[in-house]
């Protein structure tokens, strides 16, 4: 077992104990129940609060965003056509922001992505308040598409490095806490955040929800600042090599680790299989369920139920049969997301959608918190960028799904690619002993 990394406790340790009537003695109790127990570290919650107020803003964006191309310009098409501009950076600079994530100090990345997101969205707001965006002027989709080439230019760069600092914080034998809290939240904020979104747009416009998104940005940054910087002598070493030789020698690294390759794999594979619903939401609240924009953002908060449920359940589990976890929550996508595709009851969407939500939130903190669990500290931010590489083949695929749902409709295409994950999953649960045996 690899020797844990130094955990840094924020500005000097955590909160002292206060008095058992006091709010500080309850805050104790709470953050000592197992399922809590990250929280202890002053520096995991100023990381946990930053994180919560980007995934606020990304999914907020993604109603927003999503909605509106459907609103204004009435086309899957288009739909793919800016999940590709999403795609192409994150796909294509995720390897250089792994060797930045391992070169440089996480804490300024972060903040650097985050102020950059921050510019963006106040550019959209106000784009958005000139009245430039209409069903009149076919063409100005291409700001919007703009826009998303910046957000997927700075998650490529910046997500390696947000990934590989959880281990800097809070230790190896705390990760699985840590990511499942991690996801918690981001699970909260799929709860609330569409919701708040959809509301922002009935009751004002979609500039209202890009001004607030520039807000929570913002504190984003704010809380940030108060990570701990670190800079070790591996870091500055690696400043000796070009940014392509330390691509070709984490390449090489990666080679000899097979369990990692195997993870690797079949996350990306289940990714590319699941994720396009998400893009092409709009198009089962508007045409299939016939719901608008707030069904549409009650139908994604309600998957952020499961996925808190699941999140839970995972930040209170020991470290044992994590592979085993890994395959089962992708089958459970499979089967719910192919039922959800075919579903025309409102009732039944919604319940599916929690199913959904618990799975997606198994195979995303199971598959991140294996792979940080069983790579070496040198080669984490270079090898997390590998696997933050799903965020850009998830817009790549649904780019595929929405071309092809022009022709065959949109139901046939997210259920057949359900059912083929679905499958893919029972074979490796079967027979992929090497995934299934891991803890």
């Amino acid at each position: 077992m690899k020797k844990n990394p130094q955990q840094y406790d924020g500005m000097g340790g955590g909160m002292g104990p206060g008095g058992p009537g006091g709010a500080r003695g309850r805050f104790n109790q709470f953050i000592n129940i197992r399922t809590f127990r990250s929280l202890k570290n002053t520096a995991f919650r100023f990381y946990w609060g930053a994180a919560l107020c980007q995934m606020a803003s990304m999914n907020m964006q993604m109603v927003a965003r999503s909605y509106l191309i459907y609103d204004v310009y009435d086309s899957e098409a288009i739909l793919g056509y800016m999940a590709l501009c999403n795609a192409g950076p994150m796909i294509f600079l995720s390897l250089y922001g792994g060797v930045i994530a391992d070169r440089l100090p996480k804490k300024f990345v972060m903040i650097a992505g985050q102020l950059v997101s921050a510019v963006v969205s106040l550019a959209i707001a106000f784009v958005l308040m000139s009245g430039y965006i209409n069903a009149d002027n076919p063409g100005s989709w291409w700001v919007l598409a703009v826009a998303a080439f910046f957000q997927g230019t700075v998650m490529g760069l910046m997500m390696p490095a947000r990934q590989a600092m959880v281990p800097e914080i809070v230790g190896q034998e705390q990760l699985l806490n840590a990511l499942s809290l991690n996801t918690v939240g981001m699970s909260g904020m799929r709860f609330i955040a569409p919701a708040v979104g959809g509301f922002l747009i009935f009751a004002f416009d979609y500039a209202a929800v890009y001004f607030t998104m520039t807000g929570i940005y913002l504190l984003a940054v704010f809380l940030t600042t108060f990570l701990p910087s670190v800079r070790t002598t591996r870091i500055v070493n690696l400043q000796r090599n070009s940014a392509l030789a330390d691509i070709r020698e984490g390449f090489r690294y990666l080679r000899h680790q097979k369990d990692i390759i195997f993870i690797l794999v079949f996350t990306l594979i289940a990714v590319l299989l699941s994720m396009p619903y998400m893009i092409l939401m709009p198009v089962f609240a508007k045409d299939i369920l016939q719901v608008g924009a707030s069904g549409y953002g009650v139908l994604m908060s309600v998957s952020g139920i499961g996925a808190i449920i699941g999140a839970v359940t995972l930040a209170s589990l020991p470290n044992k049969k994590r592979g085993l976890l890994l395959l089962i929550s992708s089958l459970v996508i499979g089967c719910s997301l192919a039922s959800f595709a075919f579903s025309t009851s409102w009732p039944l969407s919604l319940g599916l959608m929690v199913i959904v939500g618990l799975g997606t939130t198994g195979r995303m903190t199971l598959g991140n918190t294996l792979i940080q669990y069983y790579v070496e500290d040198e080669y984490r931010g270079r090898v997390m960028s590998i696997y933050m590489m799903e965020f850009g083949l998830t817009s790549f695929s649904a780019f595929i799904a929405a071309q092809v749902s022009e022709t065959i409709g949109v139901q046939w295409v997210i259920g057949g690619l359900a059912m083929v994950l679905a499958f893919i999953s029972l074979l490796a649960l079967l027979f992929v002993g090497r995934i299934r045996r891991l803890d």
